[in-house]
């Protein structure tokens, strides 16, 4: 369980370096990174404001690229790092994709459909339920959104 600890923490500094990327385009700072075989296969950041594109979260971006990259849209075997808990698209995204695992790390109390205010990814009544493991860097990961929204709001 502690080499898994070390790998999350390692992938998720990578899911931060997006989110301060995104930061610095004025873009809500989330940032993703989606692993195969212990390997980085995608990483991006929020673009909803410079794509101007309601799905450009995170998420929806590294399963994209991620599929093309993987040539095949599902991921099983895959896990999926993410620096604030997906929102409701983002875990239909999820469960669509039949992510294997997800990890993330701060919760979103308003707007979360992973832990905060709904379940998706372990409802049992959908095709596919997802690996879970939550507050991976949660400080981090938590200062930089309250940052950006002390600053930019």
């Amino acid at each position: 369980m502690i080499i898994d600890n070390v790998k999350d923490v390692y992938f998720m500094r990578i899911a931060l370096e997006e989110a301060n990327l995104a930061y610095a385009k004025g873009e809500v700072p989330v940032g993703a990174v989606l692993v195969k075989d212990g390997k980085v296969i995608a990483k991006t950041h929020n673009q909803k404001e410079t794509s101007r594109d309601p799905t450009g979260h995170a998420e929806i971006i590294s399963l994209r690229l991620g599929s093309r990259q993987n040539e095949n849209w599902r991921f099983m075997d895959s896990t999926l790092y993410v620096t604030k808990e997906p929102c409701i698209m983002c875990a239909g995204a999820i469960v669509n994709a039949r992510l294997g695992r997800l990890v993330y790390g701060c919760k979103d109390e308003r707007s979360g459909a992973v832990d905060s205010l709904y379940s998706i990814l372990s409802d049992k009544r959908l095709n596919h339920c997802v690996e879970v493991t939550a507050g991976v860097l949660e400080k981090e990961c938590s200062e930089i959104l309250k940052s950006f929204f002390q600053n930019h709001r």
